[in-house]
């Protein structure tokens, strides 16, 4: 019974602060978790090729890591400002 009691007034805080903030609110729906997952496990492979590469091929490395690094930091940049404009 208190457990329904924490989750009806945690519903009611969220709904108070969704109301005042609206970007707050989700959007959309979420992505499914198999495709988090895969996303996950081909970014942590990603970075450690990366890691490798920076000790590997020395300023080389750090320069195609940064380079990568940045465009992924565009594409989420730019793909954020077309989702809310």
């Amino acid at each position: 019974m208190a457990t329904e009691d924490k989750r009806r007034q945690f519903e009611q805080i969220v709904e108070g602060l969704t109301a005042d903030y609206p970007a707050l609110a989700r959007r959309g729906r979420p992505w499914p978790r198999a495709l988090l997952v895969t996303f996950a496990v081909v970014g942590g492979f990603v970075w450690a090729a990366l890691s490798v590469a920076m000790v590997a091929w020395g300023a080389a490395g750090v320069i195609l890591t940064c380079s990568v690094v940045a465009a992924v930091a565009i594409a989420l940049a730019v793909d954020s400002y077309r989702r809310h404009h």
